[in-house]
């Protein structure tokens, strides 16, 4: 499992819980920096078709990738978008913004609740795939948030920023 560990100790991993499309991601919590409310996204023309755009954080600005168009999945119009969050995370190439339909919790998972992604999944995108945890009765997509994009697709953001 090539997990890394977050957690103090390294029987479970620390991790930031959200929602799209109905079904639940985990992400390493220390790769978030925060999570905010929807604000007005400025478009960049030329940039790729799953960037929304661009934020002013707090004088930087950073690319807005909807995690919803770069896992083609599709937009869901009854979706309320009260409850839509922007999730900041630091990768090694670049800072982000993920528009998520609903960030759930922050949780600790134990190693052992984790699965290697099945075979049967493994294919274009599913590189970003961790593994599968068990969360109770639900199951948890964990995600490398490093691998959800090539390095071509991390240069073209950081130009679009």
């Amino acid at each position: 499992m090539s997990l890394q560990t977050t957690a103090v100790n390294s029987d479970s991993v620390q991790l930031v819980g959200f929602t799209v499309d109905g079904e639940d991601f985990g992400v390493d919590i220390l790769k978030v920096q925060e999570i905010i409310r929807m604000v007005e996204i400025t478009k960049m023309p030329n940039a790729p078709e799953y960037v929304e755009g661009v934020i002013n954080l707090r004088g930087k600005v950073i690319p807005v990738v909807d995690f919803r168009k770069r896992f083609h999945l599709q937009e869901d119009a009854a979706e309320n978008h009260d409850n839509k969050r922007i999730v900041v995370v630091a990768l090694s190439h670049v800072t982000i913004g993920i528009v998520v339909d609903k960030v759930s919790q922050v949780l600790k998972l134990p190693t052992e609740h984790i699965s290697a992604t099945p075979d049967t999944v493994k294919g274009t995108d599913s590189e970003a795939i961790n593994g599968v945890g068990r969360l109770d009765d639900k199951l948890l997509i964990l995600l490398d948030l490093e691998k959800m994009f090539s390095v071509v697709e991390f240069e073209a953001m950081a130009q679009a920023a």
